[in-house]
Order: C-alpha cells, then structure tokens, then sequence
C-alpha cells in the first residue's frame, strides 16, 4: 500500500492532484473531523474530486447538530466546483435521500449514484458500496440501529480519549481496534473487497473504487474474470483517510496534524458549536443564509 503524509504548505503552494476521492465524512455528526477534512482540503488542488458517499449524515441529522466547522465544509467544497474543479457527489445510504436528485448539476457539481471515468489506460467504477451490505438492503431498521449503536461508541470513545489524554497517553479508536481484531468484522470486510472487485472485474473495469465499510485499502484482487484493483477512501471518522491520484500514481493520504500549519480554520474552533441547539428549520434556514439564498 502506497501512503503520503505531505507537509501542508501556504495556499500558493497547493499539491496539484488529477483526481482525489473521500467518503464517509458524516457531517452533521460528533464523530465527524470537519476541521481537519477542512485543513486537508485547503492543502491540494484537484482536477476532480469524487465525493464517495455518507458525506452528509441525513439518517442522524435529527439530532439538531450542525456546526460551523461543517458548514464551511460544505461551502469550500462548493467553492472548488465554482473555480475549476469537477466536483462529483456519489450518494451512499446515510445520504440516500439525496439520491432522487441524481443527475442535478450546480455548476461543475454533479449528483450521481455511481460514477464511471478513465484513469489513465483503464476504466474506473465508483459508488459507495452499500449495495453489498444485505442487513441495509433488507432490514434497514437494523442498520440504523447499528449506526445508533456506531454512533453511541464514538461517544464513549471521545470520553475514554479525554482520560487518557489526562495521563499523557495517546488517542485510541475503540471501533477501529473492533474492526480489525474481531473475527466476523474482518470476515465481513474481506468479503466486501471481495464482491467489489468480482463485480468490477466482470463489467470490465481495472478499478473499483468504493467507501462504506471504514477500512481504507489499496490493492490487487484476482478474481474469475480477470485481475482488478480494489481501491477504497476510508472515512473522515476514525482514519481520516483520502484516496489521491496524479501521474500514474494511486496513494492513501493519511491526516497527521502537525502535517499543517496553524490557519484560519483553528481560530474558529471554540465557535464550532454555534448551531448545535438549533432545530431542522432553523438549520436548514441558516444553511440557505450562508449560501445567500
């Protein structure tokens, strides 16, 4: 697995990349790292960003919770697709509602549910991945009491992260050690790559590229029809991972604070809570003010 840790530098210095894919950010949640998504955004200048689903958290979005820090998400990402950069929302489940507006355009944003593009010699196949996940296709009920339950261990997580801090030790993510020391988690996780690239490889494709499940991976997958290249961005929750193409090239970006310079979105940080007492109405409202609507 190739990984970049760049040294963010002041915006001339931008790292040009021809395409950049990120999921999983679940705005409008507690667990979401908006200011840190925020740093990396202002640190690259991509000819495509492909947002791979569960950007936005709508399944939670009830819970009247919408920062400042994740509104100015939403308004930089925006800001790309008005000065140059393709800008491609893919929907995922968290925000499946959003799908009946795929094939809308704002400007060089575009809605879709999946997304084809050529990546150099070979094509890509895009989308969020859900599809492969029987318990939201058939109980979604289910699902969305294991996003409750997901949601209520980051929670814990945070609480258990402010002791340790207190004793001098580091971070730890409760769901992501989950993930990679229980059995049926990683079997579940094995068995999603391996669907992904049997799909892709079937229809063609040299990459599939997908999010959903957390766990950001690069790698060659031989299946009965062919070899693929299974791709996926990892989340913007406990990895705070990205995918980054340019020259021929496929890296996983890993967020490192002391990777960026002290700027303008740390200033806003005891601000970040602003609007969090504020009901739907009055969030949504306020979003269309920010937007001059």
């Amino acid at each position: 697995m190739g990984i970049m840790n760049k040294t963010s530098t002041p915006k001339k210095d931008k790292r040009p990349l021809e395409l950049v894919v990120i999921s999983d950010v679940h705005l409008g949640t507690r667990a979401c790292h908006a200011k840190e998504l925020l740093q990396y955004l202002k640190s690259i200048k991509p000819s495509i960003l492909v947002l791979n689903g569960d950007i936005i958290d709508i399944w939670q979005f009830h819970k009247n919770y919408w920062p400042k820090s994740h509104m100015k998400v939403v308004k930089y990402i925006i800001g790309l697709a008005t000065k140059g950069t393709k800008v491609y929302y893919v929907t995922g489940n968290h925000d499946e509602l959003i799908r009946k507006f795929a094939g809308m355009k704002l400007g060089l944003l575009k809605i879709v549910n999946k997304l084809t593009i050529k990546i150099g010699n070979k094509r890509a196949w895009i989308f969020h991945g859900d599809v492969f996940d029987v318990i939201i296709q058939y109980s979604k009920w289910l699902a969305k009491l294991g996003a409750f339950g997901y949601d209520s261990l980051v929670r814990i997580n945070v609480f258990v992260n402010k002791i340790r801090k207190f004793f001098g030790r580091d971070k730890v993510s409760i769901s992501k050690k989950i993930k990679e020391n229980v059995k049926s988690a990683l079997k579940y996780i094995f068995k999603f790559e391996e669907t992904a690239a049997s799909m892709a490889a079937k229809k063609g494709f040299g990459y599939i590229i997908c999010g959903h499940i957390h766990y950001p991976e690069m790698k060659t997958i031989n299946t009965n029809y062919g070899e693929v290249k299974y791709l996926n961005s990892g989340d913007w929750v406990e990895n705070l991972s990205a995918l980054e193409y340019n020259k021929g090239k496929w890296d996983i970006y890993y967020y490192k604070k002391e990777h960026y310079i002290q700027n303008d979105v740390n200033k806003d940080e005891d601000k970040a809570i602003e609007m969090v007492d504020m009901n739907n109405k009055e969030v949504f409202n306020a979003m269309l003010k920010e937007f001059n609507v």
